[in-house]
């Protein structure tokens, strides 16, 4: 018996590959995804505990050293005047190999400004090797710096690395800014004057595969991350729970993780009901509308565009009365567009339409399946006093709706997104302004281009200058 039993298990050397690899896929999970997940669904008890004691709450004041803060700097108030010290020290510090994406949307990314502030010393020199769409070369070309982009937009590490070091030699860079791995981290390993932003990781990839049902290939990729990340001197993440995953996953020392929330331009996104209120004339939702919710973005099934669908199609049967307004492009569009009546499918948002956009809607939905990053489409809405709904992920739930009064979330399935749905409907647009407002306020504290673009700059001096990274300083009073 035991012989033949051998004899039946006997396997193939092509099948002991198969098997080898498929457990291979399993180790990885468990022991990456699993505990990632579970640490990703952690309370953010801690973290807001922490931010509610910094001055930009409103809470009693924080102070000590700003390596050492596990909140993110926008809570944070920085002087915008010149402090004491070296006037070399207030510049606008260079930046090399910041690579530059434009939104799909039409709405460019809101970056720190290029101009120094007054009153600043004298405009900097300043290096940006860049790829990017017309809007941002043009600005970088106003802003006096020069360009380097590869055949087509085409982004060549190499290339920028040897421009970069011609710079470096002729004039030594203050610091050395990249975006994610735009910089490739063998040539990071000799630059102890780099930060590097994180808008993701495969880590955060990982997860959004597993929410889809798809094949988890960055289970490797993840792995091959925690190896490399430490070649990143400094490293900043834009959410809270990725300054977490930072720490606590990639090992990365305290000193060495900053978190710093994007921010986008508080006088371009601002309420005006006027303006909404022609809007929807404009694009012929009725006066009559009961609710009108609104989504914007590429309209691709990683971004959560298969939920919405499904979602609205139920929701619809029940309250005739509720309009979508879909703005973006994507295999999606013409799907929405198809779908019924009270869709209005815009396709394509130019950046000017996109105040006008988010002031005629009654709630903004982002049914992401990304964890990774934070969409700056929900900072744009709250800018205009418009309530959010977006998926319960730790980098909105611990960055953007903090309060169960700046929205509504909902886990990435189409069940929790009509019950959240449903909720809105049965709140109104008045209930639904009174959160936007509250919103607003919040975002008008922590998601401007300038607070952003302010706690960048007390980082690159912080870097340069130990005696920066104290805080509060005379100057931030």
């Amino acid at each position: 018996m035991a012989t033949v039993g051998h004899s039946r298990l006997k396997k193939s050397p092509t099948m002991v590959s198969s098997l080898s690899s498929v457990r291979t896929i399993i180790i990885c999970l468990l022991v990456v995804a699993l505990p990632a997940v579970l640490f990703l669904h952690r309370r953010q008890g801690l973290v807001s505990a922490a931010c509610a004691g910094a001055p930009g709450s409103g809470k009693a004041g924080w102070a000590g050293d700003l390596r050492r803060a596990h909140f993110s700097w926008n809570h944070l108030r920085f002087s915008e005047g010149t402090p004491a010290g070296d006037p070399q020290d207030r510049r606008l510090l260079p930046e090399v190999a910041h690579r530059l994406r434009s939104r799909r949307h039409g709405a460019p990314r809101s970056d720190p400004p290029l101009r120094p502030r007054p009153p600043r010393p004298p405009r900097p020199r300043l290096h940006i090797p860049a790829s990017g769409g017309r809007r941002q070369r043009r600005r970088r070309r106003d802003a006096g710096a020069p360009l380097y982009r590869g055949p087509g937009g085409e982004w060549r590490p190499n290339d920028a690395w040897s421009l970069f070091k011609a710079e470096d030699d002729r004039e030594p860079f203050d610091l050395v800014h990249s975006e994610s791995v735009a910089l490739p981290h063998p040539l990071a390993r000799d630059l102890p004057n780099l930060a590097v932003s994180w808008h993701g990781n495969a880590l955060e990839s990982l997860q959004s595969l597993l929410f889809q049902a798809r094949p988890p290939r960055a289970a490797l990729k993840v792995v091959q991350e925690i190896a490399f990340f430490k070649d990143y001197t400094h490293h900043v993440a834009i959410t809270d729970s990725g300054g977490e995953m930072l720490r606590d996953v990639y090992q990365i020392p305290d000193g060495r993780v900053h978190v710093i929330a994007n921010g986008v331009d508080e006088e371009e996104f601002s309420p005006d009901e006027n303006l909404g209120r022609s809007f929807r004339e404009e694009i012929g939702v009725p006066a009559n509308a009961t609710l009108v919710i609104g989504a914007a973005g590429r309209l691709v099934r990683d971004k959560g565009h298969s939920l919405l669908h499904r979602a609205f199609s139920r929701l619809i049967k029940d309250h005739p009365g509720v309009y979508l307004v879909v703005a973006g492009s994507g295999p999606w569009a013409q799907r929405y567009g198809e779908l019924c009546p009270e869709v209005v499918a815009l396709g394509p948002m130019p950046p000017a339409k996109l105040k006008a956009f988010y002031n005629a809607i009654d709630v903004f939905v982002n049914p992401t399946l990304r964890p990774q990053g934070l969409d700056l489409t929900l900072m744009e809405a709250m800018q205009c006093g418009t309530p959010i709904m977006a998926t319960r992920f730790p980098s909105i739930k611990g960055t953007l709706i903090v309060d169960e009064e700046f929205g509504h979330l909902f886990a990435p399935n189409v069940d929790a997104l009509v019950e959240a749905l449903e909720t809105a409907v049965r709140e109104g647009p008045r209930r639904l302004a009174e959160r936007g407002r509250a919103g607003k306020n919040y975002a008008a504290s922590m998601f401007t281009a300038r607070k952003m673009a302010a706690a960048y700059e007390r980082l690159f001096l912080c870097i340069k200058r130990e005696s920066y990274c104290s805080y509060p300083l005379h100057f931030d009073l």
